[in-house]
């Protein structure tokens, strides 16, 4: 708005120069007579706040054309907003247990791992008393989980990311003299409502958990499919 005063401003200032100098002429030609003068003057004027205002009207109608814009534009913003305001939120992790130290396993069949100490579980789509996650929603979710073991007394650790029946990564470590490892793994997978995904520890397998909470599973929503 400054720049459009100013460009008006330095218009105008040119205009007056070239009524001054015109009407400088008209009182030469008509010297001696004061009707004259002030006809031509009056004359001068109007054809001068008539050119300004034709300028003032356009631009007033570029500013109106840069109003509609800028209301459309808060508009799409607001559309925008409402958007993702709408999106599904779901995200959860969480850890094994918080004892003091112990072996989880081992089982004599393939088990899910109930990671029972909850950070967060937007959506409620996790159920620590199964370790499993249900998808809520049709979409493509993001999964990390961590595997902590001991050697004592051997080093037998072995956990893999399911979905459904399907074995999808995994973490291993069964020999070594190391005192004790850690390893982890993710995928980014797509899943429809109802689909499960969890944790499961191999027959005759353990892991070591703590109350540092060395083992966690988490995972989350990316998009909707």
């Amino acid at each position: 708005m400054k720049n459009i005063a100013v460009l008006i401003l330095a218009f105008s200032c040119c205009v007056c120069q070239v009524a001054a100098h015109e009407n400088y002429d008209n009182v030469h030609q008509c010297s001696g007579s004061t009707g004259c003068f002030d006809t031509l003057s009056l004359t001068s004027i109007s054809q001068t706040l008539g050119a300004m205002g034709e300028k003032v009207a356009n631009m007033a109608e570029k500013m109106t054309l840069l109003e509609s814009k800028l209301v459309n534009s808060e508009r799409e913003v607001l559309e925008l907003r409402s958007l993702t305001a709408g999106k599904p939120q779901v995200a959860f992790s969480a850890a094994l247990t918080e004892s003091d130290g112990k072996h989880i396993g081992p089982f004599t069949t393939d088990t899910p791992l109930k990671y029972k100490k909850v950070f967060s579980n937007t959506g409620n789509g996790y159920n620590p008393s199964t370790g499993i996650f249900t998808a809520p929603v049709n979409g493509t979710y993001f999964f990390r989980f961590s595997m902590f073991k001991s050697v004592s007394p051997t080093s037998n650790s072995v956990v893999c990311l399911m979905k459904n029946d399907e074995w999808l990564a995994s973490v291993w470590d069964t020999s070594g003299t190391d005192s004790t490892d850690m390893g982890s793994n993710a995928a980014v997978i797509a899943l429809q409502v109802g689909d499960s995904v969890f944790v499961e520890l191999q027959a005759t397998r353990v892991v070591y958990e703590s109350n540092l909470y060395f083992n966690t599973f988490t995972g989350f929503l990316l998009f909707t499919a």
